[in-house]
């Protein structure tokens, strides 16, 4: 049975097994839209950095510009004056995530995230929508997802065991016979959280890949510029805020003496 799944496997063009276990990295990245641009090994591991790096560098960069930018259009404002258009993004943009980390964390604490759920929402918002620039989405790999949602279960737990003690373990066995399903449940936020952004933004990205390689040339200059307004920046939009209210509602209940 083994000898005919390999003459199968050659007879499709794979040239039989071994030859679909040795393509290079390079190879398989270039098929699912990651591009590598050179490797280090370290430790007897080769590092690849791809196009989600360079894609999380120039996002990493564009906000800290913007962040700049609002420092100093801050600074030179005419608190008596009325604002300009940049002065009125920037309040209406700080508005909304003091309002939106407020409601949900309380007063007594949502001044102490309100820093960092916006620099979540703005990192995640602006990775959604990096594919309308011509960039590969950084939340379209599962290793970025992954490290986000993993830094939210890190504050879930070290917020539990400051606010909680031990009652953040002992709350796991209550009731005993439920025990496993509350385990598990832990252990399944960051997943369920990676898991629901990362497929997202990957649909949108494969679906817009879809397109540009099957439309005719002459389509491509009007339809996918819809779609990408729905994938990029709508569904973008969306992502980014549904990751930060998972990330506010998880912490918040850790608050709960």
């Amino acid at each position: 049975m083994g000898s005919d799944v390999l003459l199968a496997l050659s007879a499709r063009g794979f040239g039989g097994l071994p030859g679909v276990v040795s393509q290079s990295n390079d190879a398989i990245g270039e098929k699912i839209g990651i591009n590598s641009y050179g490797s280090v090994t370290l430790f007897g591991y080769r590092f690849y950095f791809t196009s989600t790096h360079i894609a999380l560098l120039i996002i990493v960069i564009a906000v800290t510009v913007l962040a700049l930018l609002a420092n100093r259009v801050i600074r030179k404002a005419d608190p008596y004056g009325k604002p300009g258009m940049a002065m009125t993004i920037i309040e209406t943009v700080v508005g909304f995530i003091d309002n939106t980390t407020y409601s949900n964390m309380g007063e007594k604490h949502g001044g102490a995230f309100r820093n960092y759920i916006g620099t979540l929402l703005l990192f995640i918002f602006f990775s959604n929508i990096s594919g309308v620039f011509g960039l590969r989405p950084p939340t379209a790999d599962y290793g970025v997802t992954f490290g986000l949602a993993m830094i939210t279960f890190f504050i879930i737990h070290y917020n539990g065991f400051k606010y909680q003690k031990i009652k953040h373990i002992t709350g796991l066995f209550d009731p005993i016979p439920l025990t496993p399903i509350n385990i598990i449940g832990e252990i399944s936020t960051p997943i369920s959280m990676s898991l629901r952004l990362f497929g997202n933004v990957l649909c949108g990205t494969v679906i817009m890949g879809l397109l540009y390689n099957l439309l005719p040339k002459f389509l491509l200059l009007f339809w996918p510029g819809a779609l990408h307004v729905y994938f990029d920046l709508f569904s973008g939009a969306i992502q980014a805020y549904v990751f930060t209210m998972l990330t506010m509602v998880f912490v918040s209940k850790t608050f709960e003496e």
